[in-house]
């Protein structure tokens, strides 16, 4: 039986992207699957009312981590932190307002945090907003750069001191895979001479993505 040219075609590429993907899952290693237990330790994960958050946080709790919600709805977050005790029985499962919107909120948060924690070994940014209207934050960046970037960058550099003293201690930063696509626009970060929702929104989150990586070599033996 033979089959047309594009039954061929088509075939080879499938062939092709399926080696692909199994040569990226070789090459990236084994899987974390996240079984180690967490007593004893204190995790915070942003916008864990919902989503990619909610389940980080959920596991954090059914392994025995005390853990904070860091959101900015504390109506959702106590909604989110009710079902979490219910199906891990962990009764250690903490609200607390973050807006990254705002420095003042951060601020406030995060001396909260050194007030009532004496150690923070896993710090989660996960929060973050998605090809918003053109707006700006309460400190007058444009969203998504304010919530995707600047504001967490802030929230770890206040709470770098306690990460290090908790070493060894885990900083997550939740970027996209459409960073590859992201481009910084240093002479108009704030889009003010022409905004477009999904650059934006690239940028900020290859900007989360190069901030990971200088953190990282400069933590290097620290955490």
């Amino acid at each position: 039986m033979s089959f047309p040219n594009w039954v061929i075609h088509a075939s080879a590429l499938g062939t092709v992207a399926l080696g692909s993907l199994l040569l990226r899952d070789y090459l990236s290693g084994k899987v974390y699957k996240g079984e180690e237990m967490l007593l004893g330790k204190t995790a915070i994960v942003t916008g864990a009312n919902s989503g990619i958050g909610k389940e980080t946080a959920k596991d954090f709790a059914r392994r025995g981590a005390k853990v904070i919600l860091a959101c900015r709805d504390l109506e959702k977050c106590a909604a989110a932190q009710d079902l979490i005790k219910q199906e891990t029985h962990n009764q250690k499962v903490f609200c607390k307002k973050l807006d990254l919107a705002s420095f003042k909120s951060i601020k406030e948060f995060t001396d909260d945090i050194k007030k009532e924690e004496k150690f923070l070994d896993i710090l989660v940014n996960n929060a973050g907003v998605m090809h918003c209207p053109y707006q700006k934050t309460e400190d007058g960046f444009e969203y998504q750069l304010g919530v995707n970037y600047l504001g967490p960058v802030l929230l770890t550099m206040s709470l770098l001191d306690l990460l290090i003293k908790s070493a060894p201690s885990r900083i997550v930063n939740v970027s996209s895979s459409v960073s590859q696509a992201g481009h910084i626009n240093f002479s108009d970060l704030n889009s003010e001479n022409g905004y477009h929702l999904t650059l934006a929104y690239n940028q900020s989150k290859l900007a989360l993505l190069m901030f990971t990586k200088e953190l990282s070599k400069h933590l290097k033996g620290k955490t």
